[in-house]
């Protein structure tokens, strides 16, 4: 069985976990906004607007092996979001994501943090680069960059 499959409704409990968790270890020494990162992020909110919305439900897809412990969401040829569980990091699970994706859908573009130090050597090891598109992250300080795969 293949361990990349289509999210579906019963999976959104788990990718709200996963989006929230990752989205605090990874952001909040960035944006140092903890009333975002513990107040407004919250996994009921998350796991919602996947329920509320169809369309986002169905460009997700998760990795699971028993167990799921990353997503991807891909809309047309980009890759829109992309976070592995904190706890099961470095073991290859977000390249294989990456990998079905290019592979699938033809993904050919991501945009990604600019100061998110562990995204951009990750993203040019499966052969996305920076070729310098840039433009600020919405309602915030910080920039976000486009990785492109050519």
């Amino acid at each position: 069985m293949h361990p990349i499959r289509k999210a579906t409704a019963a999976d959104v409990s788990r990718i709200a976990e996963i989006l929230v968790f990752t989205k605090r270890m990874n952001y909040r020494s960035i944006f140092q906004d903890d009333a975002f990162s513990f107040g407004q992020l919250q996994v009921l909110p998350v796991a919602r607007k996947y329920l509320d919305d169809p369309v986002l439900l169905g460009q997700t897809w998760v990795y699971d092996d028993g167990l799921i412990k990353g997503l991807i969401e891909i809309r047309e040829n980009e890759i829109e979001t992309l976070y592995v569980d904190h706890f099961f990091q470095n073991e290859g699970i977000g390249g294989k994501l990456i990998d079905f994706a290019v592979e699938h859908f033809g993904v050919d573009y991501a945009w990604v943090l600019e100061k998110n130090h562990k995204a951009l050597p990750f993203y040019a090891r499966h052969g996305f680069r920076y070729y310098g598109t840039r433009k600020p992250e919405a309602g915030t300080s910080e920039f976000i960059i486009m990785v492109e795969r050519r």
